[in-house]
C-alpha cells in the first residue's frame, strides 16, 4: 500500500496543485484548438464518406468511426449516424449490427434526455437472444440509463437499479478485462473497501495509458474515492487531471470539472468554481447532455451568484480607494496652497514690521515684545510647516508604493493577488463550519442521547464516533436531519453541499450496518428520542 501511494505521488506530488492548476488553465485556453482538431479529424472522415462507390459494409465502418467521434462530443449528430448504420444493417440483413446500433441509439437517448425513448428501444430487445459479446453492453447502456435517469429526478430507486445492472455486467465479463476492472472499481468506489480500491485502480493507472479514453475515467474515480475519504488535496489533484485530459481531448460529456468546481467552490475559491461550473455548463449544453446539465442547475446559480456579488464587492472597493486617493489628493493640494500662502503672508508680514521699526522709534520697546511674540508665532509655524511637510512626505509615498504595486501587479495580470491587495475575503468554509457547528449543538440539545441511540441500531461493530473535536460527523448529521423530518436526498445534498449519489452512497452504506431489518432502519431513526419519553 505504501509503495503504491508513493508510486502515485512521485510526478505529481500533492504540493503541486498550483501547477497543476496552470496546466488547466492552459487546457481551457486551448480549447477552441483541440476543438479544431477535432473537427479537422472528423471533416476528414466525412470526405471519404463523399467518395463514390463506396460499399455498404464501408460505409457503415465510416459511419461508426463518425459516431465514436460524436458520442461524447455532440450528442445529436451521434444520434444520426447510428440511425443511418442501423438503416444499412437492415439492408445487408445483419442482426447482429441491428441490435448493437440500437443499443448505441438507446445509449445516446438516455444521455439527450429522451428516457421515454431509451426505455423503449432496450425494452424491445430479447436480452436471452443477445450473443454473449452484446449482453454486457445491453446491461452497461441499462446501467448509465438508470443513473442517468436518477440523476435527473433525484430518486434513490433508479440507483440501485443502475447498481444491479452493474452487478450483471461483472457477471458476464472477463474478470481478467479492462472492462470488468473498471467496473468493478466503480462499484468499489461508491461502496467498496476505501483501501482495496485505492490499489485497484492506482495499479489499473499504471497499466493504462494517457492514450486510452479509460485513463481520464479512472483518474475521475479517484478524485471520487478521496472525496469519500476527505483528502482534498489527492481529490483536487485526481479531478484536475482527469478535467485536462478531458478538455484536451474534446471531451463535452465528462463530471471532473464539476466536480472540481464544487471542491474550489467549498474552499471559497469563487473565481475558480465559477470558471469551471461554467465551463462545465458550455459542454454539457453544447453536447447536449440533460442529466449532467440539471446536475450542473442545481450548482451553477449558486456559484454564479457568488462569483457577481464578489465582483461586484470587489468593484466597490476599487471604486471606493480611487474615491478615498482623489480626496486624499485633493486635501494634499489644499494643505500645499494653505502652507503657500501662509508663508506669503508671513514675509508680508515681516517687511511691515521693518517699516514699522522705522517709523517707529519712539514704541521700540512696544515693537521688541511685539518682535518677541511675533518670533515665537513664527517658531510655532515653521514647526508645524517642518511636521505637516514630513506628514505629507511620508503619505505620498506610502500612497506612491502602493499605488506602484498595483500597477505592478494589474501589469502582470495578477489578478487574484491584485484582489487580496485590495480586500481579504472570509473564508466560506468558516462559515460553513460554522453552520454545521451551530446545527450539531442546537441538534444534540433536542437529542442528546442521539449519538448513543443510532449507534444502538447499527451491528456493535460497525458503531459510528465522532472524531476528537466533532459533535457530528457527515454520516451521523444526513441521519440527524432525517430524524428531523427531511428525508429528501436533494435537500439533504443541498444543506451538507453533497452530489445526490454521494448522500445515497452515505445512506446505503449505514444501512448496511443495520442490527435491524434494512427497510425499516430510517424508519426507527425517525424514533429517536421518543422512546425513551414514551417509556
Amino acid at each position: 500500500m505504501f509503495l503504491l501511494w508513493i508510486n502515485s505521488n512521485i510526478f505529481f506530488p500533492i504540493h503541486a496543485e498550483d501547477s497543476l492548476y496552470v496546466q488547466l488553465n492552459q487546457a481551457l485556453a486551448n480549447k477552441e484548438r483541440y476543438l479544431s482538431i477535432k473537427e479537422q479529424r472528423i471533416q476528414q472522415l466525412k470526405q471519404i464518406q463523399g467518395l463514390k462507390n463506396l460499399s455498404l459494409e464501408q460505409t457503415y465502418d465510416l459511419n461508426e468511426s463518425l459516431h465514436n467521434e460524436y458520442k461524447k462530443y455532440k450528442a445529436d449528430s451521434s444520434v444520426h449516424y447510428i440511425k443511418e448504420n442501423i438503416r444499412i444493417a437492415e439492408l445487408m440483413h445483419q442482426t447482429d449490427r441491428i441490435t448493437e446500433s440500437k443499443i448505441y441509439l438507446a445509449n445516446a437517448y438516455s444521455t439527450k434526455g429522451m428516457y421515454i425513448e431509451s426505455k423503449d428501444i432496450l425494452d424491445s430487445i430479447d436480452q436471452s437472444k443477445l450473443p454473449l459479446k452484446l449482453q454486457a453492453f445491453y446491461y452497461t447502456v441499462y446501467c448509465s440509463f438508470y443513473s442517468h435517469y436518477g440523476q435527473s429526478n433525484g430518486d434513490d430507486l433508479y440507483f440501485k437499479k443502475s447498481e444491479e445492472y452493474r452487478d450483471s455486467v461483472l457477471a458476464i465479463l472477463e474478470p481478467e478485462s479492462q472492462e470488468y476492472r473498471i467496473e468493478l472499481a466503480i462499484r468499489f468506489v461508491y461502496n467498496g473497501n476505501i483501501e482495496k480500491t485505492e490499489r485497484q485502480l492506482l495499479t489499473l493507472l499504471s497499466q493504462t495509458s494517457e492514450s486510452d479514453s479509460n485513463h481520464a475515467l479512472i483518474y475521475y474515480l479517484l478524485g471520487e474515492l478521496y472525496k469519500r475519504i476527505n483528502k482534498e488535496d489527492l481529490q483536487i489533484k485526481y479531478y484536475t487531471l482527469s478535467a485536462i485530459m478531458d478538455i484536451r481531448n474534446c471531451i463535452k460529456d465528462n463530471a471532473s470539472q464539476q466536480s472540481l468546481a464544487l471542491v474550489y467552490f467549498k474552499r471559497g475559491d469563487i473565481s475558480k468554481a465559477y470558471t469551471l461550473m461554467k465551463s462545465a455548463m458550455e459542454d454539457a449544453l453544447f453536447c447536449n447532455v440533460r442529466y449532467r446539465a440539471m446536475e450542473g442547475m442545481s450548482y451553477y446559480p449558486i456559484i454564479n451568484a457568488s462569483y457577481q456579488e464578489k465582483e461586484e464587492r470587489q468593484k466597490e472597493e476599487l471604486q471606493f480607494y480611487l474615491i478615498l486617493i482623489s480626496i486624499l489628493s485633493t486635501a494634499l493640494i489644499i494643505g500645499i496652497l494653505y502652507i503657500y500662502i501662509q508663508v506669503k503672508r508671513l514675509a508680508r508680514v515681516k517687511r511691515e514690521l521693518k517699516r514699522t521699526n522705522k517709523d517707529l522709534n519712539r514704541l521700540n520697546s512696544d515693537l521688541q515684545d511685539a518682535n518677541k511674540n511675533l518670533m515665537e508665532a513664527n517658531l510655532i509655524k515653521e514647526e508645524y510647516i517642518a511636521h505637516f511637510f514630513d506628514l505629507c512626505s511620508n503619505y505620498i509615498d506610502k500612497m506612491e508604493n502602493y499605488r506602484k504595486a498595483l500597477i505592478k501587479k494589474a501589469s502582470n495580470n495578477q489578478v487574484e493577488e491584485l484582489y487580496a491587495m485590495l480586500r481579504s475575503t472570509a473564508s466560506i468554509d468558516n462559515e460553513v463550519d460554522e453552520l454545521y457547528k451551530n446545527f450539531d449543538i442546537i441538534f444534540l440539545s433536542l437529542y442528546p442521547s442521539f449519538i448513543e441511540e443510532f449507534n444502538s441500531l447499527l451491528l456493535p461493530e460497525e458503531h459510528i464516533i465522532p472524531k476528537q473535536g466533532e459533535l457530528l460527523n457527515t454520516e451521523l448529521r444526513i441521519f440527524a436531519l432525517i430524524r428531523l423530518g427531511i428525508k429528501d436526498s436533494v435537500k439533504i445534498a443541498s444543506f451538507l453541499r453533497y452530489s445526490l449519489r454521494t448522500v445515497y452512497n452515505y445512506r446505503t452504506k449505514v444501512r448496511n450496518k443495520s442490527a435491524v431489518p434494512r427497510d425499516e432502519f430510517e424508519s426507527h431513526v425517525e424514533k429517536i428520542g421518543t422512546l425513551r419519553k414514551n417509556q
